[in-house]
C-alpha cells in the first residue's frame, strides 16, 4: 500500500483510499454479501476475481463508455481509478426474468414500470433487455424504481443517456459471454460524472457479484438456474431460514470452496485467461 494512500471509506466488499486529488485506490476484499448483509466468512481470491474481471471488461468496452480504471496493481485486487461524482441510482439491466424482477412480475405483472407479457416463466428470456433502475440504500435493501422516479434523481436527459449506455454495455457483454457458454441474465452498473460532466462507468463490471451468470448448456426456464455467481451462497443462506438481518450465517467449507470454484470458472471462461496467469501478471487482462 502506498504511504500516501489515505483510507476514505468502506463498502460491503471494497476499501477506498485517496491517492491524491484526482485518483482513488479501490481494493476488493474477499468478503461476500448476500441480501445486503456482509457474511462473517470470506471466500479466498474472490476480490481478485472481481478486480480482474472488471478490468477485463473495462479494457474492452471503452468505445461504448469511458470508465474510471487507470491501472491494476500487482496484488491483483487493487485498482487505481479516477475520482468521480457518483450518480444516486443503481443501473440494472435484465435480459432474463429472475431475482427481484421475477418477484415484481409475480406480484404485479411488471417490474420498474415495464409491463411484461402474461405467462412468462421464471428465468425466461425477455423479448428485449430492459433497464430497471433501483435506489442506492445506505442501509437495508435497494428498491426497484421506475423511469420517472429515476429521472427525478438524475434528470431526464441523464437518465436517457444512462439507460442507453447500460443497455449497449449489456448487449456487448452478453454476446461475448454467449460465445463462451455463459448467459448473463442480468447485471448492475454504477456510473459517475467526471469534471466535465461526462458519464463514466465505475465500480465494477460484469462480475459474479454484480451479475447473474448461468451456464448456457443447462439453461431451462421455469425455475432458478445453476449459476457461476453468488446465487450459490444465497441459496445456502435461504435454506437455513435466516431472517436476512445482520449478522449473517457462517459459511461451511464446502460452500466456500464451491463459491470460489464458481467465481474462478466464470473468470476463466469469460476472459480465456487462466486464473494462475492473472495472479502472476494482473495486467494480462488489459491486453
Amino acid at each position: 500500500m502506498s504511504e500516501t494512500a489515505v483510507h476514505v471509506g468502506s463498502g460491503k466488499i471494497r476499501e477506498l483510499f485517496a491517492l491524491d486529488a484526482d485518483r482513488l485506490l479501490l481494493v476488493a476484499s474477499d468478503r461476500i454479501s448476500t441480501f445486503d448483509v456482509v457474511l462473517p466468512t470470506e471466500v479466498p481470491d474472490k476480490g481478485r476475481v472481481l478486480t480482474g474481471l472488471s478490468a477485463f471488461w473495462f479494457a474492452r468496452s471503452r468505445t461504448i463508455s469511458p470508465n474510471h480504471l487507470l491501472a491494476v496493481r500487482g496484488d491483483g485486487r487493487s485498482t487505481e481509478c479516477r475520482r468521480l461524482e457518483m450518480l444516486p441510482i443503481e443501473c440494472v439491466v435484465r435480459g432474463y426474468l429472475s431475482g427481484s424482477g421475477w418477484k415484481d412480475y409475480l406480484a404485479t405483472g411488471a417490474t420498474s414500470g415495464h409491463v411484461l407479457p402474461d405467462g412468462l416463466l421464471e428465468s425466461q428470456r425477455l423479448p428485449d433487455p430492459i433497464f430497471t433502475p433501483a435506489t442506492k440504500a445506505a442501509t437495508g435493501h435497494d428498491e426497484n424504481i421506475d423511469a420517472t422516479a429515476a429521472s427525478e434523481l438524475v434528470g431526464p436527459d441523464r437518465f436517457q443517456e444512462v439507460e442507453r449506455t447500460a443497455l449497449e454495455l449489456y448487449r456487448f457483454a452478453s454476446r461475448h459471454a454467449a460465445e463462451r457458454g455463459i448467459i448473463i441474465a442480468d447485471t448492475k452498473f454504477e456510473f459517475g460524472l467526471d469534471d466535465h460532466g461526462s458519464l463514466v462507468l465505475a465500480d465494477e463490471a460484469f462480475t459474479p457479484d454484480s451479475s447473474r451468470f448461468w451456464p448456457a448448456a443447462h439453461f431451462r426456464p421455469g425455475s432458478p438456474q445453476p449459476s457461476f455467481d453468488k446465487q450459490f451462497v444465497r441459496d445456502y443462506c435461504e435454506s437455513l431460514g435466516w431472517d436476512k438481518i445482520y449478522p449473517g450465517p457462517e459459511l461451511p467449507p464446502d460452500v466456500v470452496a464451491g463459491t470460489r470454484a464458481r467465481y474462478i470458472e466464470a473468470f476463466e471462461l469469460l476472459t480465456g485467461i487462466s486464473f494462475g496467469a492473472y495472479l502472476a501478471d494482473p495486467e494480462v487482462v488489459l491486453r
